[in-house]
């Protein structure tokens, strides 16, 4: 082997590293901005007791002002990601699947407006638009015991 395809061979091995040196810091400074954007109410409303057991509800996302914003379904396999969001009338609420812990769904329980079909795919998309003030929960059927529940505040 001559010099200049061991070079090559360096060079390009030293390309590869660096590329998936950088996807990971993309990764990374991903999940950081989309914890960065999150604010949170001053006051929060009063869900009575919808998330008791839900593991990662801790305030409720301020997201007021948005035309549109996007929960996570299946975030760390049995939550919604936020669990609970405000957000203003006629912004609409985009779920989507990141394929984690099997079939989700999102169903308001009641006769409450949201009711997604059960889905295993990651990439799969929900839509609503709130366009009345009011606090709206939601439910996934199979995990709910689980505590995988959220709600959207609409102010």
């Amino acid at each position: 082997m001559n010099g200049t395809h061991g070079r090559r061979r360096v060079i390009g091995t030293l390309g590869t590293v660096a590329v998936a040196a950088l996807a990971g810091c993309s990764a990374g400074n991903a999940a950081d901005d989309r914890a960065a954007d999150r604010t949170y109410l001053d006051s929060e409303p009063d869900y009575g007791n919808w998330f008791d057991g839900v593991r990662n509800y801790t305030e409720t996302v301020d997201w007021t002002d948005r035309e549109a914003v996007t929960v996570t379904v299946g975030y760390e396999q049995y939550s919604y990601d936020p669990a609970a969001v405000a957000i203003s009338p006629g912004t609409t609420v985009v779920w989507e699947w990141n394929g984690r812990g099997g079939g989700h769904d999102v169903v308001s329980p009641g006769d409450g407006p949201l009711e997604s079909d059960l889905v295993h795919t990651a990439g799969h998309t929900y839509s609503h638009t709130f366009d009345e003030s009011g606090i709206y929960r939601y439910r996934c059927t199979p995990h709910e015991t689980l505590g995988m529940r959220g709600a959207v505040y609409v102010e």
